[in-house]
């Protein structure tokens, strides 16, 4: 059939009904009921009507839903991005709040010290993994120099070994390489502070009739003219008394956590281990 015809059918029998409807309501108000003829055309029309109405509806909720569905998405993406910016702004505030915390910190140490300082920030670590060191954002400039200790809030980090105009490298306690001479607090035995794998230390040349104990902490001596003494270095965890040694093997954990360094101070002291020529320069 032809689908101009389909439509041309529908719509003069959506008419054709609308005019039955129309008429048997007029004389609906005349009689107490319909007629026969009536009747048939109800039992004909109403069918359709219900039809009609019913497939109004659909479509009229099926729209409703569809704009609603639509207001909807358009709602979550707006709530998802406001909850998205409001999860930024936490993060900061959380990253702002422990970095004012840690520059207390530091306050605090620079205050107790009573020596000039210079802050910085940890950028980088040795590259090479052949050494425990760190890069910091100061250099001569700020007035570094070789052999200056670095510490942070917990205790001392290490020296300053390479400089240049805006950067310096530290090399930490815990490389093998450095040696830091040290007091055990309680005790006063002396002993050289030097680095193990695993970002452990281990204590040299304490004699085997040296009262030392697990929990004991370990803290400068200042003998060694670059650290300035009683500050902050580990505390004893282990200790092994060797028959045949002369000396106990004691191991300690250093006070700085060196898995998280970010901001440290740089003790601005002139380098013990240099000539009075090259002070002067």
């Amino acid at each position: 059939m032809n689908p101009l015809k389909r439509i041309r059918a529908y719509w003069i029998w959506v008419i054709f009904v609308f005019v039955a409807l129309v008429l048997i309501s007029f004389n609906a108000g005349k009689r107490r009921s319909w007629t026969p003829v009536e009747q048939g055309i109800i039992e004909l029309t109403a069918p359709v009507q219900k039809f009609i109405r019913k497939s109004s509806e659909t479509v009229e909720k099926a729209w409703l839903k569809y704009f609603s569905f639509v207001d909807l998405r358009e709602e979550n993406t707006r709530l998802e991005k406001e909850r998205d910016d409001l999860r930024m702004q936490n993060d900061l505030y959380r990253e702002l709040a422990s970095t004012h915390a840690r520059l207390r910190e530091l306050l605090q140490v620079k205050e107790s010290i009573r020596s000039p300082m210079a802050a910085a920030q940890v950028i980088g670590r040795d590259p090479t993994g052949w050494f425990e060191s760190i890069l910091i954002d100061k250099g001569t400039h700020a007035g570094l120099r070789l052999n200056m200790p670095v510490v942070d809030a917990r205790g001392v980090i290490g020296r300053v070994v390479a400089v240049s105009p805006n950067y310096s490298k530290v090399l930490l306690i815990i490389d093998q390489n450095s040696a830091v001479d040290c007091l055990i607090q309680r005790t006063r035995e002396k002993g050289i502070l030097k680095g193990l794998p695993s970002q452990r230390c281990r204590l040299h040349y304490v004699s085997r009739a040296a009262d030392v104990v697990v929990g004991d902490k370990i803290v400068t001596s200042g003998l060694d003219r670059i650290y300035p003494k009683g500050l902050p270095v580990g505390e004893v965890t282990e200790i092994a008394d060797t028959p045949w040694e002369f000396f106990k093997d004691v191991r300690v954990k250093p006070s700085a956590d060196f898995s998280n360094l970010e901001e440290v101070l740089v003790l601005l002291k002139e380098d013990p281990l240099s000539s009075p020529s090259q002070r002067t320069k």
